[in-house]
C-alpha cells in the first residue's frame, strides 16, 4: 500500500475544488444547512479513534462525502470529495487536496486509492448502489463507513419527532443490501455514543436533552431540518423539561455513561 504515483497525483492537481467531469453538483441540502457544521460537529476523539484503527496502514485515503474534514487521518494523503460549496469553504487554511463531486461518479482510476472512507453520508447519495459501487472500484485494499443501522435503544426525542426512525430507516442502507450490491462482506463495529459526545449528530445529545433547544445545534443536524413544525415539538420539550416530566420518563439514562443508538464502524474489503 501507498500513496498513489506522483505522475498520476500531479495529472490531477486541477481537479481541486472543481466539479467532477461531466456531472452537475449542487450540494442543496448543504448548501442551506451546512453553514454551523464546523461549530457543532467537533470530531469526538473516541470516535475518531475506531475509525483510524479501521483505516490503519493505509498510505492514501480518499474521503467521500468529506464537508470540512472531520475525522480525516493525519497520517496519510487524503483528498476529499464533498458535493457543497459552503461544506467546502469550512476547510480554510488546510492543505487536504478537495474535488467537488459526488460518490456516484468519482474522477479517480481504478485503484487509485489504499482505502476510502466515509462519515455519515451513505443517507445522502442520490444513487446508493452506484456510489457503493464506485468507491470499491477506486479502493484498492478497503472501504470504512461510519454509518447508522437502524435504532438498537429506543431514543426518546421519538415522542417529539415520531417520524424521525421511519424516515431515517428508509434513508441509511442495510448491511445485507449493502453486501448484495457490492458483493463484498460488511462487518460491523457497534460505536457508542459517550453522554459528552463532541460531535453534534443525531443522537449525540441523549443525555443532554436541553441541546435540541439550541437552533444552533438542530442547524447542524439534517434529520431536524426537514421538519416544518418543529416550533411546537420545541415547546414541548422544554415543558417536558421544565416540570421534570423528561426526567421521570427518562431520567435512567443520566446515570449512564454511553449509549448504543444503531451507529456503526462499517468496514467493506473488496477481493483480490
Amino acid at each position: 500500500m501507498g500513496c498513489p504515483p506522483v505522475s498520476w497525483r500531479r495529472a490531477n492537481e486541477s481537479c481541486a475544488h472543481r466539479r467532477a467531469p461531466g456531472q452537475a453538483v449542487t450540494g442543496a441540502k448543504y448548501d442551506s444547512i451546512g453553514g454551523g457544521y464546523r461549530d457543532y460537529r467537533v470530531p469526538d476523539p473516541r470516535i475518531a479513534g475506531q475509525l483510524h484503527e479501521a483505516l490503519a496502514g493505509a498510505g492514501s485515503i480518499l474521503n467521500v462525502g468529506a464537508g470540512f474534514g472531520s475525522y480525516e487521518p493525519e497520517w496519510c494523503e487524503v483528498i476529499a470529495l464533498e458535493p457543497s460549496r459552503v461544506m467546502i469553504d469550512q476547510r480554510t487554511g488546510e492543505t487536504t487536496a478537495v474535488v467537488q463531486g459526488r460518490a456516484e461518479s468519482l474522477p479517480f482510476p481504478d485503484n487509485a486509492f489504499d482505502a476510502v472512507m466515509g462519515v455519515l453520508t451513505l443517507h445522502h447519495w442520490d444513487d446508493q448502489a452506484a456510489g457503493l459501487r464506485e468507491v470499491l472500484r477506486v479502493a484498492r485494499d478497503r472501504v470504512v463507513f461510519l454509518s447508522w443501522v437502524g435504532f438498537s435503544n429506543r431514543f426518546w426525542l421519538f415522542d417529539y419527532f415520531p417520524e424521525i426512525e421511519t424516515v431515517d430507516k428508509a434513508q441509511f442502507p442495510e448491511l445485507d443490501w449493502m453486501a448484495e450490491v457490492t458483493g463484498c462482506p460488511v462487518e460491523a463495529s457497534v460505536v457508542p455514543v459517550p453522554a459528552d459526545c463532541s460531535d453534534g449528530f443525531l443522537c449525540a445529545y441523549w443525555r443532554r436533552p436541553e441541546a435540541y433547544l439550541d437552533p444552533g445545534v438542530r442547524g447542524a443536524i439534517s434529520s431536524l431540518a426537514r421538519f416544518p413544525d418543529i416550533d411546537m415539538r420545541l415547546q414541548r420539550l422544554r415543558a417536558d423539561l421544565d416540570s421534570g416530566e423528561w426526567r421521570r420518563r427518562n431520567g435512567d439514562l443520566l446515570q449512564k455513561d454511553w449509549m448504543d443508538y444503531g451507529y456503526r464502524v462499517l468496514l467493506l474489503q473488496p477481493e483480490d
